[in-house]
C-alpha cells in the first residue's frame, strides 16, 4: 500500500513540547539511532559517535527579526513575518489581518517606518521598505525574533542568544537550524580535536518549514523554496573526506536538504541555488552518511524526511522510545543521531 499522511502521525503529548532552552546548550539528551535499538546518550557523548575523518557539515545561516507589528491605513491591525529578502529594501512576507492589504497600500509598522505593499506573490505580499536603510538592519532595530508556533510565549532576552547557533554568521533565516543549537564552543573544539571535521554551508530557513501538510496524497503537497551557498571549500572537503573514507554528517535538516538538493543532477557542485525539494521514503540519498538532528512535528515533512533516511519503522521505534523515555521535542528539545539506512529506499511513497 502507498504510504499516506496518516503513517507519519504519532501520539505526543502536550508536555513533551520544549518551552524554554535548557541552560546550557550541550545539556540536551541523545538519542542515538544506528539502524538498531535506540541507545539513551548525553548530547556531549556525541564525540563518541563519530570517528577521526567523519565530517561535519553545519549551516550557518542566522535567524532574522522577522516579525512586525502595525497597522492599515485604515487603522486594521496587521503582523507581518518576512519570508525572504528580495534585495536590500524588498522582501516577501506573510500579513496577517482581518483584511488583506491590497496592491499600492501601505502598512505602517513598528511605530517607526512604512512599507508599500506592492502586490502578491503565491500567499505571500510582496512589500517594498524604506530605502534610507539596509532591510536587515531595519529588522534588527524594529522587529521581534520569530518563535515557532508551538512555542506558547513571546520571545524574551534568552531566545536572542539562545535561538541562534554559535556559529551563526549570514542573516536570512525566520527559524533556526535547530539541530546546531546544542553545539557550543567547548564541544566543537572537543570534536576537532578529536579529528573530526567541519564545514559549512548556508540555507536560509523559511516559514514554510511549519507549513502543514493538507493532503493525503503526499506527492501533491508543494515544498516553499528555500535559498542556499554552498561554498568550494565544502565540496572539496566533502570529497576528501569520501576519498579517505570517513562519513558525511549534516547537523540538520537544512543542511541536508541543501547538500542532497546540489547533488540532484549529478556530481554534488559548489555554487547558490533554491531548492523545493521534498525527501520522502524511496528517496535515493547521494551525499549524506548521518544526520544530527532534533525530533519532528507529527506529519510534518521534517518527519518525513528522517523516515527517508533512516527507514519508517526505525524512526516509529525510535519516536516512540523517546516519549515514553519524556525526551524534549521540537526546537528547544533533545536531539537524535541517525545513520543511513539504504534499506530505506524500499519505504517508497
Amino acid at each position: 500500500m502507498p504510504l499516506t499522511l496518516d503513517d507519519f502521525d504519532y501520539h505526543l503529548p502536550p508536555e513533551l513540547i520544549a518551552q524554554t532552552p535548557l541552560a546550557e546548550r550541550s545539556a540536551s539528551r541523545l538519542l542515538a539511532v544506528d539502524n538498531g535499538e535506540p541507545v539513551d546518550l548525553r548530547f556531549t557523548d556525541l564525540p563518541t559517535r563519530l570517528r577521526a575523518g567523519d565530517l561535519l557539515v553545519f549551516n550557518d545561516t542566522r535567524v532574522i527579526h522577522a516579525r512586525l507589528h502595525g497597522h492599515k491605513d485604515s487603522g486594521g491591525q496587521v503582523e507581518v513575518l518576512v519570508e525572504r529578502a528580495i534585495g536590500a529594501h524588498e522582501a516577501l512576507a506573510q500579513v496577517r489581518a482581518s483584511k488583506s492589504p491590497r496592491a499600492g497600500s501601505r502598512l505602517h509598522l513598528a511605530e517607526a517606518f512604512e512599507v508599500e505593499v506592492l502586490g502578491r506573490v503565491g500567499e505571500f505580499f510582496h512589500l517594498r521598505f524604506p530605502a534610507d536603510e539596509d532591510l536587515f538592519a531595519l529588522l534588527e532595530r524594529h522587529g521581534k525574533l520569530p518563535l515557532p508556533p508551538y512555542i506558547r510565549r513571546a520571545a524574551g532576552d534568552t531566545d536572542e542568544s539562545r535561538y541562534q547557533t554559535v556559529y551563526a554568521r549570514e542573516p536570512g533565516s525566520v527559524a533556526a537550524p535547530t539541530a546546531g543549537l546544542h553545539f557550543d564552543d567547548a564541544l566543537l573544539d572537543r570534536l576537532k580535536a578529536s579529528g573530526v571535521k567541519l564545514a559549512w554551508l548556508t540555507l536560509h530557513v523559511g516559514a514554510g518549514t511549519f507549513q502543514p501538510v493538507r493532503v493525503n496524497d503526499l506527492g501533491k503537497h508543494r515544498m516553499h523554496a528555500e535559498r542556499y551557498v554552498l561554498p568550494a571549500e565544502t565540496v572539496t572537503a566533502i570529497a576528501e573526506t569520501r576519498a579517505a573514507g570517513g562519513r558525511v554528517i549534516a547537523v540538520g535538516t537544512t543542511s541536508m536538504r541543501a547538500l542532497e538538493a546540489a547533488a540532484q543532477d549529478g556530481p554534488l557542485v559548489a555554487g547558490a541555488g533554491e531548492t523545493d525539494l521534498f525527501i520522502l521514503p524511496g528517496f535515493h540519498f547521494q551525499v549524506v552518511d548521518g544526520l544530527i538532528t532534533n525530533f519532528h512535528l507529527p506529519k510534518s515533512t521534517l518527519l518525513m524526511l528522517v523516515s527517508a533516511f533512516a527507514g519508517l519503522q526505525t524512526i516509529r521505534r525510535a519516536y516512540a522510545h523517546a516519549v515514553a523515555q519524556r525526551y524534549r521535542f521540537f526546537s528547544y528539545g533533545d536531539a537524535m543521531f541517525l545513520t543511513r539506512n539504504p534499506d530505506a529506499e524500499h519505504d517508497a511513497v
